[in-house]
């Protein structure tokens, strides 16, 4: 019997493309190993959003080649797209595979051509929230990001694929489901006929023994009247939204080839709070944009601190050769100063995620727990609708169970 390890970096696209080829390799007889024994084949899904991530990818393929000098190594993913030169320099008998030639890894490494036919994943390794792939791609070419190059224009799943694949999911036991996309809101507008998100949410919902469905990250832009609506009503969709800002300075923005100005998000996060009580929202910083001064900066802050949101993602800019904002490189801020203001802002971040979660200290609200807390035994963790991570007390097993208790988080 074969056996395979896979390392997964990056995004939650990239987490379900490993779960469907851990599905596919499972279904052909494959053992997977996920301790320190080696492996016969080693599928390394990359990231390339960052140097760190280019970085990090890597060093996965060292790791790998260390662990076993005669493994079949498979390197996909985004790193794989178009930097296939870095990863022969580290490992020149890897097989490189592009993001759109993923789901033909299997025939390359088995000698039946029959291929399984499958209706997407069943199942998600280590989750309590199984993430559903809805679309791919992006359109939307941001100055700094090397996604649109790597994953190509927006493509969406039809609506009753995604329907078929939840069902399998919950069968399986998932009562949460994580929408995920390289760009979310996109979804449908490339389908005949075109259908939106609130279409496939509306389809999902009808699903009785599933509980929960959130939405991963979605741009300013992408949210409509009637998603508002629909999460002003819905009895299923989290109150969550995960909206990235990026900078809060309207030059920066500018240069960024964002589709919005300060205004246009501060009214929306408004908009959304006021029809949505205790709605979250999260949210993605760049930090040290090429040409971001101290004032573009200051902006950024308070912009954050109007919002309060429960959790802010800070990235120092990193540079993304193929990308615009690459091509002027006199213009970027020095290293010292991005720290400076990560670590400012974290602080920052930190406050207004205290702010918020102070308003449900003490009440009851449903989470559905994930694990137990290792450094508490006895204690459970997971999170509320509105992404709040809170820890219970309980002799129970309370895995995967969704109860209704006292908020506690510190």
């Amino acid at each position: 019997m074969k056996t395979i390890k896979f390392y997964t970096l990056g995004c939650k696209v990239n987490q379900y493309d490993t779960q469907s080829l851990r599905e596919d390799f499972l279904r052909r007889g494959f053992k997977e190993f996920a301790n320190g024994k080696a492996a016969d084949i080693y599928v390394i899904n990359t990231c390339t959003v960052t140097a760190r991530a280019d970085s990090e990818s890597l060093g996965f393929v060292r790791k790998a080649r260390r662990e076993n000098p005669a493994a079949r190594i498979i390197v996909t993913g985004c790193l794989a797209e178009l930097d296939a030169r870095k990863i022969e320099q580290v490992d020149k008998n890897s097989l490189i595979v592009r993001n759109r030639d993923k789901e033909s890894i299997i025939q390359r490494l088995t000698t039946n051509d029959q291929r399984l036919t499958t209706n997407g994943i069943s199942h998600f390794k280590g989750h309590t929230r199984a993430f559903l792939k809805i679309q791919d791609g992006c359109d939307n070419f941001c100055s700094y990001c090397k996604v649109p190059l790597v994953r190509g224009r927006s493509r969406s799943k039809p609506l009753m694929e995604i329907v078929s694949e939840a069902r399998d999911l919950v069968k399986s036991g998932f009562k949460e489901i994580v929408l995920t996309g390289i760009c979310l809101g996109s979804y449908g507008k490339d389908l005949k006929p075109e259908i939106g998100l609130v279409n496939l949410i509306e389809e999902l919902e009808k699903i009785g023994q599933l509980l929960r469905i959130r939405l991963s990250s979605i741009e300013a832009a992408d949210i409509s009247e009637a998603l508002i609506l629909k999460l002003s009503r819905s009895k299923k969709l989290c109150r969550h939204l995960h909206i990235p800002i990026q900078s809060g300075d309207d030059n920066v923005l500018k240069d960024m080839h964002r589709r919005y100005t300060r205004a246009d998000y501060l009214n929306l996060i408004k908009k959304i709070k006021r029809k949505i009580p205790g709605v979250a929202i999260t949210t993605d910083v760049l930090v040290g944009f090429p040409g971001e001064l101290q004032g573009n900066f200051e902006n950024t802050m308070d912009l954050v601190k109007k919002i309060m949101p429960l959790k802010v993602h800070i990235f120092p800019y990193s540079r993304r050769e193929g990308t615009f904002a690459a091509q002027d490189r006199n213009k970027e801020v020095p290293v010292h100063m991005i720290r400076e203001r990560l670590l400012t802002l974290k602080k920052l971040a930190d406050t207004c995620a205290m702010d918020y979660k102070k308003q449900f200290l003490g009440k009851k609200m449903e989470v559905l727990f994930e694990e137990g807390c290792k450094d508490s035994p006895g204690w459970w963790q997971g999170h509320t609708d509105n992404y709040i991570l809170v820890r219970f007390r309980s002799g129970r097993n309370l895995k995967n169970r969704l109860i209704k208790v006292p908020v506690d988080f510190r």
